[in-house]
C-alpha cells in the first residue's frame, strides 16, 4: 500500500512537472482584467510595446454630403497615413503608464481620377476652391493604468475564439477655434463622431512575446463642413467613410502619400520625439493657423 502511495505521488509530481513545462512551452497568456495587461494590450494595438519603434497606421475611404431633401453626394475620396511610437511613462503619483506620440496627414483626392486635390469645385456655390489637406502634428495622449476617475485601466476590446477586435466612439463636442466668443448664444459649437473600428488575431495580441499586434482599422467621421469648402452656414453634414491597417514599415506607404511626405511634409516620414509636449493640432486649428499666416500653406 506504500509503495502504491509513493508510486502514485511521484506520478503526480511527474504529471505536475509535465504540465508547467508545458505552460512554459505554451507562454502565458496576457489577462485583459488585469490593469497592467490591458495597458499592454491597447499598447500593442496602438504602437509597440518596444520604447520608440515606430508604427504607422494607412487608411483610404470615401466623402459624402449629407443634407435634407436631396441625394447624398460623392465629394471626393480620402488617404490617411499616421506614424507614431509609444514610450514608458511614470506620473506624479508613481502610476506606469505609456505615451503615445504621432503625426497624421489625410488626402482629399478627385473621386474619378485618385489625384491628390489642389481645386476643388464647390456643387452648391459653383466656386473653385483651394484645398487644405489635413496635417496634424503632434497627435498624442497618455494611458495609465489607473485612470482619470481613479479606476484601473481597461481594455475596451473583445476577444472571441481565433480574433480580436475594438471599437471607439468619440463624440465630439467644442467651441469651434473660428467662430466667435458668443458661440452659446448663436452656435459655432464643433460637432462630430469619429467611430474606429480594429481587428487582428487573438493569439498574437495575447501573447506577451509579440510586441506589435497587427490590426485591420475602420474610420467613419461625421462632421461639420470642412471650412476650405466655404458653405456659408449651409445646413448639412459631411462623412467619411473609410478602412485600413497597420502596415509593417515606410516601404509599404502608398506611392501617393511618399510623394507627399516627400514634398510637402518632410518631417511626417518619422513620429515625434518621445516626451513630446506641444499642444494638439487639429485640422481646424490647422486651417486657423494657415489663415493666420502662422503656418506655411505647402505650395502646390
Amino acid at each position: 500500500m506504500l509503495y502504491i502511495r509513493q508510486t502514485a505521488l511521484v506520478a503526480a509530481a511527474i504529471l505536475v512537472s509535465a504540465c508547467a513545462s508545458l505552460s512554459e512551452a505554451q507562454g502565458a497568456k496576457l489577462n485583459a482584467a488585469n490593469p497592467a495587461d490591458a495597458l499592454t494590450l491597447a499598447r500593442k494595438v496602438q504602437c509597440s510595446t518596444v520604447d520608440n519603434e515606430p508604427a504607422i497606421f494607412w487608411w483610404e475611404g470615401e466623402t459624402f454630403s449629407r443634407r435634407q431633401g436631396e441625394k447624398d453626394i460623392h465629394l471626393f475620396d480620402v488617404e490617411g497615413y499616421n506614424i507614431r511610437a509609444c514610450a514608458a511613462i511614470t506620473n506624479e503619483a508613481g502610476v506606469k503608464g505609456y505615451q503615445l506620440v504621432s503625426r497624421e496627414i489625410l488626402l482629399y483626392k478627385d473621386k474619378d481620377t485618385g489625384e491628390v486635390l489642389k481645386t476643388w469645385n464647390n456643387p452648391w456655390t459653383g466656386e473653385t476652391l483651394e484645398v487644405l489637406h489635413v496635417a496634424n502634428d503632434p497627435v498624442n495622449f497618455k494611458s495609465y493604468e489607473v485612470g482619470r476617475d481613479g479606476k484601473p485601466a481597461s481594455w475596451g476590446g473583445v476577444v472571441s475564439g481565433p480574433a480580436w477586435w475594438m471599437r471607439s466612439t468619440f463624440p465630439l463636442w467644442y467651441p469651434n477655434p473660428l467662430a466667435g466668443e458668443y458661440q452659446k448664444e448663436i452656435g459655432g459649437t464643433y460637432h462630430a463622431t469619429e467611430l474606429f473600428n480594429f481587428f487582428g488575431d487573438s493569439s498574437e495580441l495575447l501573447d506577451p512575446k509579440v510586441t506589435s499586434a497587427k490590426a485591420t482599422v475602420a474610420w467613419t467621421r461625421i462632421a461639420d463642413w470642412l471650412p476650405w469648402m466655404m458653405m456659408n452656414g449651409r445646413e448639412g453634414v459631411m462623412y467619411i467613410h473609410t478602412s485600413g491597417r497597420k502596415i509593417a514599415s515606410y516601404d509599404e506607404v502608398s506611392e501617393t502619400m511618399k510623394a507627399e511626405i516627400a514634398a510637402h511634409y518632410p518631417e511626417y516620414a518619422s513620429p515625434p520625439p518621445a516626451g513630446d509636449a506641444r499642444p494638439n493640432m487639429t485640422s481646424w486649428i490647422y486651417y486657423q493657423g494657415i489663415r493666420n499666416g502662422d503656418i506655411q500653406n505647402p505650395e502646390r
